[in-house]
């Protein structure tokens, strides 16, 4: 495949359940905030463009944050208060700033996903070769899936994981349809809780990708430190491969 590829990164969030003063994406692992390990996983990749941060407005962190993207344009836009406003923006913007065309494959991925790996980017963008209108990377429930009682904490039934799928980041779709999606379900009031599910309102089905369990999302303090050992692997299979 030649076409490029835009990355899009909503980094807007403040990260409530982590505890801590500081927004998760510029907490520290190995001596690089979680925010520069995410970046990095596509700064050198081949078929990576550029890459679009959307920030909180008040962000205080960004400019301080030394930021590597080798030669890829890097881009910063004002997030919103939800996930898909953020990612609207930058969308929007990409169309204004670029010029580019609504056939444009982006990849919107997780500012709190640093652990992400190279072979599962490349698995993700061979889906561009057929023809579909894009995938999320994601992993099969290998758990016993339990749905609680209403308002306890008590069982209610197991559910059959037979089919069930963790979504991970990052999600690949074409430029204009994402968009556009994006606005129907704004307008719509209707919950997106990632970029497929945007799609999957529209009646669009996504393909699945089988992505690696590493790729974890750092949402509570322990997470840290088991990206921090993701993150010891990977470096260390660069060093001596």
């Amino acid at each position: 495949m030649t076409d490029k590829v835009w990355i899009v990164i909503p980094a807007a969030g403040v990260g409530k359940r982590m505890q801590s003063d500081i927004p998760k994406q510029y907490l520290k692992i190995n001596g690089k905030t979680v925010l520069q390990h995410t970046i990095n996983c596509f700064s050198y990749h081949n078929d990576i463009e550029g890459i679009v941060v959307s920030l909180h407005e008040d962000d205080p962190y960004w400019n301080t944050a030394k930021i590597d993207v080798s030669n890829k344009k890097l881009y910063t836009v004002e997030g919103g208060e939800e996930r898909s406003d953020s990612v609207l923006n930058a969308l929007e913007y990409l169309s204004l700033i670029e010029q580019l065309p609504d056939t444009t494959w982006i990849m919107v991925h997780d500012a709190a996903r640093p652990c992400l790996q190279q072979k599962d980017i490349d698995a993700l963008l061979k889906i561009r070769s057929k023809n579909s209108i894009g995938g999320i990377l994601a992993s099969p429930v290998r758990d016993t899936m339990k749905r609680e009682k209403s308002d306890t904490s008590q069982i209610s039934h197991t559910e059959q994981r037979t089919g069930l799928w963790h979504a991970l980041t990052p999600q690949l779709f074409r430029l204009g349809e994402l968009r556009e999606a994006l606005k129907i379900c704004l307008e719509k009031q209707l919950e997106i809780t990632d970029e497929a599910s945007a799609l999957e309102a529209q009646g669009k089905s996504p393909l699945l990708v089988e992505g690696s369990s590493s790729n974890i999302k750092i949402t509570q303090p322990a997470d840290l430190e088991l990206a921090s050992w993701f993150l010891s692997r990977k470096t260390n299979k660069v060093l001596n491969p």
